[in-house]
């Protein structure tokens, strides 16, 4: 079983779902209120979990009740949460999600321990990959960057600027097209693989501008979108990890994130590798199984 350690956001997130999202300047009534487990490194670690991997999850949480609630699925599934820090200073990350009749979204984060994760919390050496996200401090990812002696994986959300470290060590970045047209310049010359997803049309995968594989999704019934992104960063990885080529990888990640778009709330749609595999039938493309390092290349 591979191990991945992902450093990133704890959130509870707060999921009012109407018939419509608002224009600026806009009250839209008649929402009713969930409230669901999120943040996007709580996300990708409980779906590589679900995907048959250990996972150990590095974060700061506060020391409020908030913070149980965002972890119940993390500790029911059996996630590592030795370090996940509890801090004394700030409460627990918040999400604010509105979600329409179709799935979309608007997300207004209020970032709280996760802006106080520091590189002194981050250790990760030893581990098979390492999987960050744009939801805490950059010099924090660059630690884990440094640290990671495995595959590397940043999910480049919200865009935010590639550092110097950020643009030479890791193996795969993954962003979707808004993203991706933001970070252009600073992915120019990158040396890895680039994943771009783009929603319901699926996913192409580049390296050094070259298109490598490309996959659409299974067709879905979508109920909320939230989660899907973070879904499919963690079947990348993982199936990589597996030592599968990197098309079988995109296909599997493709239809991770459609699968999180048929249920409500982010964690509680993840899917697991069972329900993965019965969505895609048992056939899959291009499943010769190499190695990692060579399903990267």
């Amino acid at each position: 079983m591979s191990h991945i350690g992902v450093v990133g956001s704890v959130n509870l997130d707060v999921v009012a779902t109407c018939a419509r999202l608002p224009r600026p300047g806009e009250t839209v009534t008649g929402a009713t209120i969930a409230r669901h487990p999120g943040g996007k490194g709580a996300n990708q670690a409980l779906a590589a979990r679900r995907l048959g991997a250990a996972t150990s999850l590095i974060a700061r949480v506060g020391k409020d009740a908030y913070a149980e609630e965002a972890m119940t699925l993390l500790r029911a599934s059996g996630v590592d949460l030795s370090r996940a820090w509890r801090d004394p200073s700030e409460p627990t990350g918040l999400a604010l999600i509105a979600v329409d009749e179709n799935g979309e979204n608007q997300i207004v984060v209020a970032p709280g321990a996760n802006a106080r994760l520091r590189p002194a919390d981050v250790n990760v050496a030893g581990l098979d990959a390492v999987i960050c996200q744009f939801e805490i401090p950059t010099e924090t990812v660059e630690a884990a960057a440094e640290q990671c002696t495995g595959l590397f994986c940043l999910n480049a959300a919200p865009a935010r600027h590639l550092s110097g470290p950020l643009r030479r060590r890791p193996d795969l970045i993954v962003v979707n097209e808004v993203e991706h047209a933001e970070l252009e310049s600073d992915l120019t010359g990158f040396e890895g693989l680039v994943a771009v997803t783009t929603g319901a049309s699926g996913a192409a995968l580049f390296r050094r501008g070259r298109l490598v594989a490309r996959a659409t999704p299974p067709r879905v019934t979508v109920v909320d979108t939230v989660g899907a992104g973070d879904s499919f960063v963690a079947a990348l990885v993982v199936s990589m990890l597996e030592g599968r080529s990197a098309q079988d990888s995109l296909t599997r990640a493709c239809a991770a994130g459609a699968l999180a778009t048929t249920r409500p709330g982010a964690q509680p749609s993840l899917p697991t590798a069972d329900e993965l595999d019965h969505l895609l039938g048992g056939t899959l493309v291009g499943d010769d199984r190499v190695s990692p390092t060579e399903s990267l290349s």
